[in-house]
C-alpha cells in the first residue's frame, strides 16, 4: 500500500469499527505504540499483538457511544496525523467520558511503524 493509502484505511476503518481488522492488514508486525501516559501497562506496547491487547484492554474498560476521525493529515511522505473526538461509557460505573486524541502515525514500507497518542494527562 502507498502511505496514502494506509492514511486513508486507518481513518476508514476507525470510522466504520474495523480497528481490528486494521491491524492485521496496516501494522508492520514489530509496530510501536506509545501513549501520552502510563495507564498502569507503561507507555509503550511493542508488537502487532501487544497491540492487540491493548485495544482489547481499552475495550474492556469502554463502550463508545459515537466517535468520529478526522482526515489524516500528512507530514512529509512518512507521517500523518489524525484527531479523534469519542464519546466513551465507562463499563463499571456507566458514566459518559468525552475524550480528544490526537495520533501520530510513521509509516514505513507500506506499513504503520510506531503510532503516538497525545491527549490531556491531567
Amino acid at each position: 500500500m502507498t502511505f496514502d493509502e494506509v492514511a486513508r484505511e486507518l481513518v476508514a476503518g476507525c470510522r466504520e469499527g474495523r480497528e481490528a481488522e486494521n491491524l492485521d492488514k496496516l501494522y508492520a508486525e514489530d509496530a510501536v505504540s506509545v501513549e501520552a501516559a502510563d495507564m498502569g501497562q507503561g507507555r509503550e506496547t511493542r508488537g502487532r499483538d501487544g497491540i492487540r491487547a491493548k485495544h482489547d484492554w481499552f475495550a474492556g474498560m469502554y463502550e463508545q457511544v459515537s466517535g468520529d476521525a478526522s482526515d489524516p493529515m500528512p507530514h512529509g511522505d512518512d507521517r500523518f496525523a489524525v484527531i479523534f473526538d469519542m464519546k466513551m461509557k465507562k463499563r463499571d460505573t456507566g458514566k459518559i467520558e468525552e475524550m480528544r486524541d490526537i495520533g501520530i502515525y510513521t509509516v514505513k514500507d507500506g506499513r504503520i511503524v510506531r503510532e503516538e497518542f497525545f491527549y490531556p494527562t491531567g
